[in-house]
C-alpha cells in the first residue's frame, strides 16, 4: 500500500527541487513514482501531430520517486512521516505522527 495518493499535498526533501511542495496529479505504483504539480518540470521537443497540436518545446512535470517526498500535514503545517492505523471495522486511516490527527 502506498503512503501517498492522488490529491495529497507532499514535500519534496531531495533533488534540485528539495523545500518545494506541490499537489499529486498522478500516481504510478508500479513503479513507485508520483507526478507532482509544479515539481520536477521539464522541457521535452514534440513533433507535431496535427493541426490543432502544434511542435515545439512543451514544459511538463516528469514523474519523481516516492522517497523524495514526505506527505505534508495540513494541520501542523510541517511535512511529517505517517502511521497507518487499522480501525475497528478493519479500515485503515493515514494518521501524522506529530499531531496525531487523521490525514
Amino acid at each position: 500500500m502506498l503512503r501517498i495518493k492522488k490529491n495529497d499535498t507532499v514535500y519534496v526533501i531531495a533533488g534540485r527541487d528539495k523545500g518545494k511542495t506541490g499537489k499529486v496529479l498522478t500516481v504510478l505504483p508500479e513503479q513507485n513514482r508520483v507526478i507532482v504539480e509544479g515539481v520536477n518540470v521539464v522541457k521535452k521537443g514534440m513533433r507535431k501531430r496535427s493541426e490543432e497540436q502544434p511542435g515545439g518545446i512543451i514544459t511538463l512535470e516528469a514523474p519523481m520517486h516516492l522517497s523524495n517526498l514526505m506527505l505534508f500535514c495540513r494541520s501542523c503545517n510541517k511535512p511529517t512521516r505517517i502511521k497507518i492505523n487499522v480501525l475497528k471495522d478493519n479500515s485503515r486511516a493515514r494518521v501524522c505522527s506529530r499531531c496525531k490527527e487523521a490525514i
